[in-house]
């Protein structure tokens, strides 16, 4: 068994893309994605930078949580400040001063959710800009096209995903759109290579789909791995499921992807739903989260979620989370932040979006050694015991 490389080691940049399985703890995986950007240890949470912004933190803050990649999104840097300015001034890793990697998804799931007026065809879809009621079109070629405009160095490919539950009938149709839409997407990829447009150390992710349908999965997961993508995610899950659901179903999808290639859950997720998820054999992952929740007053803490907005806090001197690797979470008095919440001073929610990013940073390093030690299964009983208490509600 391999030895991994130990967390404070980095790596000259490589000019290729590439993936390496360090170990494994039962279907655990602990490895390494190579971009010429830097070395993506996995398992990896990737903070969410849709507008090329982590909200409510600077990006030395998300470098710091021990960040190696977030994630942009193509509808909504497309839509302003838009994909050629961002290119004409340098590319989005200078726009927004992050020269670590970063993963920009397609745009589809935005499209197919904030779309006012919106039209499926072959060709892509038809939209209206949920900001100014604008006319466009999105489809494979040009969803390729706006993430090289970007400069990603993960892209994803054009995809349809569907709220569940849905009948077969739909979940089939849109599963089988996204395989022709992902050859589609693999074939602008090659001409961007081949014109310059991207650098042989960019890569282009598949996109499994098939809502929680066993067999739906897995025509999709063996039609994409036939094709050879570098990388594959799942996509379509965490879209109204629930959680059990989406781990059966994930369970049932990952053993017909490459061993030898990342595997990325979009969209998710909670603590408990990360840990689930590594024992699997996720390598990679994205979420709202850790800063919607913060924004919102509540803290993710090694003693569980807190909320902050709780009366029981307005004299508390104690600190948020003694455990936490984040200064604010030790020395701030859950008394001053619950102040600020109440309040709606903006310094409460740079607070708690910090010590929610760090506190997922943390997990995931957390989760690293242990598969390191050979003893994920033992952690993560014992780490979720300590935190997963009943999950803080989502809002708006």
């Amino acid at each position: 068994m391999n030895v991994a490389t130990p967390e404070h080691v980095t790596e000259k940049p490589s000019p290729a893309f590439g993936y390496r399985l360090l170990r494994q703890d039962g279907s655990a995986r602990r490895g390494e994605i190579v971009t010429p950007r830097g070395v993506i240890r996995t398992p990896a949470f990737m903070p969410v930078g849709t507008v090329a912004t982590v909200k409510a933190l600077y990006p030395e803050q998300v470098r710091d949580a021990g960040a190696d990649i977030l994630l942009g999104n193509t509808y909504h840097l497309m839509l302003r400040p838009g994909a050629e300015r961002v290119a004409k001034l340098g590319g989005l890793h200078k726009f927004m001063r992050w020269e670590k990697p970063i993963l920009t998804d397609s745009g589809g799931f935005q499209v197919m959710s904030l779309g006012k007026i919106r039209k499926i065809t072959e060709e892509g879809v038809a939209f209206q800009s949920h900001i100014d009621g604008s006319r466009h079109m999105l489809s494979p070629e040009r969803s390729i096209e706006i993430q090289c405009l970007l400069g990603s160095d993960i892209q994803m490919q054009f995809d349809e995903c569907i709220e569940l539950p849905a009948e077969r009938k739909e979940v089939e149709r849109a599963m089988e759109l996204s395989l022709r839409w992902a050859e589609r997407s693999k074939g602008a990829f090659e001409m961007q290579l081949a014109s310059g447009g991207a650098g042989p150390g960019q890569a282009l992710f598949a996109i499994v789909q098939g809502g929680t349908d066993v067999e739906l999965r897995r025509r999709s997961a063996e039609a994409l791995v036939a094709m050879d993508f570098p990388g594959y995610a799942v996509g379509g899950l965490a879209v109204g499921e629930g959680h059990e659901a989406m781990i059966a179903t994930l369970g049932e999808t990952l053993p017909h992807l490459p061993l030898n290639k990342p595997r990325y859950l979009m969209g998710v997720g909670t603590p408990l739903d990360l840990i689930e998820s590594v024992r699997l054999g996720v390598d990679m992952f994205d979420c709202v989260m850790p800063t919607r929740n913060g924004r919102h007053g509540y803290a993710f803490t090694w003693n569980g979620p807190v909320n902050m907005r709780n009366a029981k806090h307005a004299e508390d001197p104690s600190p948020l989370d003694e455990a936490s690797s984040c200064p604010a979470a030790r020395e701030y008095s859950r008394a001053y932040i619950h102040h600020l919440i109440k309040s709606g001073e903006y310094l409460g929610a740079m607070i708690l979006s910090w010590v929610n990013t760090v506190f997922y940073q943390d997990l995931m390093a957390a989760m690293r050694s242990a598969i390191d030690d050979g003893r994920f299964d033992a952690w993560a009983a014992e780490t979720k015991a300590r935190i997963t208490v009943a999950p803080p509600a989502q809002e708006p």
